[in-house]
C-alpha cells in the first residue's frame, strides 16, 4: 500500500508542478505578460461569455473561488494590460459585466492549443486500452476531489 501512496503522491505533487512549469514556459512567447492565474481568469471570462453564462464580476469571483476584492485587483491589472474590460449592465446599472478583448481571445487560443497538444502527446504514449483506463481513473479522481475538497475548504 505504501508504494501506491508514494506513487500517487509523487504524481499529484511532481507531475502537476511539472505541468504548470511547462505551461508557463510554453506560453511565455505568446502570453509572457500573464501569470497562469491571470490566464485562467481570462479563460473563465471567455467561457462565461461564450456559453451565455453569468459574466458579472460577482459570478466570476465565485467561479474562481476568490473574493470580490481579489477579483477587482486582478481585473485592474488585466484591464491595464488590455485583456479584459468591465461594462455596466444595461438593464441593471448596479451590475458590472466582464468581457474579453481580442488580446484575451488570442491568449485563450494559445492556452487551448497548449492543452490540446499536451493531451495529444500524452495519449500518444498509451495504447487505446491504457488511454481508456487513464480516462476512467481521472474521472474517479475528479469526482473524489470535487466531493471532498471544495474551493472553500482548507487543509489542516
Amino acid at each position: 500500500m505504501e508504494n501506491k501512496r508514494e506513487t500517487c503522491n509523487r504524481f499529484l505533487v511532481e507531475v502537476f508542478d511539472e505541468i504548470l512549469r511547462v505551461e508557463e514556459d510554453c506560453l511565455a512567447p505568446e502570453c509572457g505578460d500573464l501569470s497562469l492565474r491571470e490566464l485562467h481568469l481570462i479563460d473563465q471570462v471567455c467561457r462565461a461569455v461564450d456559453e451565455g453564462r453569468d459574466n458579472r464580476a460577482t459570478a466570476i469571483a465565485a467561479a474562481q473561488g476568490v473574493t470580490a476584492g481579489t477579483l477587482t485587483t486582478a481585473l485592474n491589472q488585466l484591464e491595464k494590460k488590455g485583456y479584459l474590460e468591465r461594462r455596466r449592465d444595461e438593464s441593471d446599472r448596479r451590475a458590472v459585466r466582464i468581457f474579453p478583448t481580442e488580446k484575451a481571445r488570442l491568449s485563450t487560443a494559445a492556452h487551448a492549443r497548449f492543452h490540446a497538444d499536451m493531451v495529444d502527446r500524452a495519449l500518444s504514449q498509451l495504447s487505446d486500452e491504457e488511454a481508456q483506463t487513464l480516462v476512467s481513473a481521472l474521472q474517479g479522481l475528479t469526482g473524489f476531489f470535487r466531493a471532498n475538497y471544495s474551493k472553500k475548504e482548507t487543509f489542516s
